[in-house]
């Protein structure tokens, strides 16, 4: 069991070394993004977990995802309905782009010409063309849209309805809902294993992992549910996750169980429950897989995890509930 006061003593003192302005910077320098939702902006920290800017947003930043070049960095905010545009190398807003009411996750098609955004009070998915920032498709969904992953392939999206318990299935030429796959209370968000046959789906209030055959669009054997020591099943609010590259290794965030785990893949088997920050939210792997970096949304805290010993080994504050967190390299 980590020290929570060691824990966060030692992230605090790396946030007292923090600079005021970055120097012009190349792609892959391994800097890390966090989207605060009641702090505005979108928190960077270079490699050594230094504050090196705090970039002002438009209201309620959540969602976030590079372009391929990771040249831009594309950030939901939910209240001004807007994704907006951040510039990597200068760490600047440099566009906006206007969405349906309360955009909160997104996804590109894989030719990056046209965005995926769930809607959450609007109730639908919409797509946007790149080029001419025009709605092009405008597709009904179950109440409170959220998760939002597009196939490899571009032929097929998957969207999350927290209210309805389901998962859509979309035809991105048709815009049309083929199938509605039910899943446990409030589905949140996807994760696609790397061979592609797997979708795995939170669902944040019934503790549930379901995992999703991709040729079928059946859900494959029993629920999954993971409680750490000293937690209920009803304290685990699964959100986030990430899987490693070989898809050996999957991390899920437990939310007000205070926890990541980090499981066997194939055999569905806790490697290890990994002691984070309050409300575990957001989860992202450093590309060389030998951190992962957790968005604590209670707690105003990222938490970094050493995938060798798959332990907490740092916690940082960065601001007013942190969202989501992806990393530059």
């Amino acid at each position: 069991m980590i020290d929570r006061r060691t824990f966060i003593g030692a992230g605090a003192a790396l946030v007292a070394t923090a600079v005021a302005m970055p120097a012009a910077r190349a792609k892959g320098t391994g800097m890390i993004f966090v989207s605060t939702e009641k702090g505005n902006e979108v928190v960077v920290f270079d490699k050594a977990l230094t504050l090196v800017k705090r970039i002002a947003t438009s209201r309620r930043p959540r969602d976030m995802h590079f372009n391929a070049a990771k040249e831009l960095l594309y950030v939901a905010c939910g209240d001004d309905d807007a994704i907006d545009v951040i510039d990597v190398r200068k760490l600047e807003i440099v566009d906006s782009i206007p969405t349906g009411p309360s955009p909160e996750v997104f996804a590109f098609s894989p030719d990056e010409k046209i965005i995926y955004v769930s809607n959450e009070e609007d109730s639908r998915l919409e797509a946007i063309d790149m080029e001419t920032r025009v709605s092009i498709q405008d597709i009904p969904t179950g109440a409170e849209p959220e998760g939002v992953l597009v196939m490899p392939d571009g032929r097929t999206a998957y969207v999350t309805s927290e209210v309805a318990d389901m998962v859509h299935v979309i035809d991105t030429t048709t815009g049309a809902v083929t199938k509605n796959i039910l899943v446990g209370t409030r589905p949140r968000r996807f994760i696609l294993t790397p061979d592609q046959t797997e979708l795995w789906v939170s669902c944040e209030l019934s503790s549930e992992i379901f995992i999703i055959d991709t040729a079928t669009n059946e859900i494959k054997g029993e629920s999954l549910i993971y409680v750490p020591d000293g937690f209920r099943e009803e304290d685990v609010t699964p959100v986030g996750m990430a899987v490693t590259r070989d898809g050996s290794k999957i991390l899920i965030s437990l939310g007000r169980a205070n926890h990541v785990v980090i499981i066997d893949a194939k055999s569905h088997d806790v490697l290890s429950y990994v002691l984070v920050g309050k409300r575990a939210w957001s989860v992202d792997l450093s590309s060389d897989e030998t951190r992962a970096y957790v968005a604590n949304g209670l707690s105003d805290d990222i938490t970094v995890i050493d995938m060798a010993s798959m332990k907490g080994i740092v916690s940082v504050p960065v601001g007013r509930v942190p969202h989501s967190v992806v990393i530059d390299d």
